[in-house]
């Protein structure tokens, strides 16, 4: 699981106020050293306000998912859905020291940037300076794990096979039409 959150991080944080749900897509690095979750939040976002005083949350990290077409196994089978997903349940603490947040916000741009680190975020970046008051910075402990891995693991091998290469060409393949349009 741990590995799904490193390799997808931007994860959906849901809260609830009010009987409503509050949701945010946002990027999360997982601290090693002490197995909690890293991440900032735009103070003008509704969600601001809910991401301090061990406020509950639950976070979910999405993988690769794609649709399997009985036509890729070797067997009779029927059509299913294949995906990895993380679901997580947490506290979360604001942390309001600015110089915590400077250090969170180079650590995660030098994580992100992995494997080549073509950019490199200073700690004098002026630009980051002048956005220090419009961001804040919360940890989250995490109380419950939970890792949904369907990856038709009942089939065959042979079937199991063709169902991950099914994933992995559904996933580069279904990206393209949008990359095509959005830029």
């Amino acid at each position: 699981m741990i590995e799904v959150i490193k390799a997808y991080p931007l994860a959906t944080v849901i809260s609830v106020k009010d009987n409503e749900p509050l949701v945010t897509h946002m990027p999360l690095i997982y601290r090693e050293s002490d197995g909690k979750l890293i991440g900032h939040i735009d103070i003008y976002n509704p969600q601001t306000k809910l991401m301090r005083d061990d406020n509950d949350l639950t976070i979910i990290f999405s993988g690769p998912q794609c649709y399997i077409s009985p036509s890729v196994y070797t067997t009779t089978q029927l059509p299913t859905w294949n995906y990895i997903k993380v679901h997580l349940k947490g506290t979360v603490k604001a942390i309001e020291s600015k110089e915590a947040l400077k250090e969170s916000l180079i650590i995660m741009t030098e994580f992100l940037e992995q494997p080549d680190h073509k950019y490199v975020l200073e700690a004098n970046n002026p630009r980051m300076d002048g956005n220090l008051d419009y961001i804040k910075m919360f940890e989250i402990t995490i109380t419950h794990w939970e890792g949904k891995f369907k990856l038709s693991q009942d089939k065959i091998k042979r079937d199991t096979e063709a169902a991950k290469q099914e994933l992995i060409r559904a996933n580069q393949q279904n990206i393209e039409p949008f990359l095509n349009k959005v830029f």
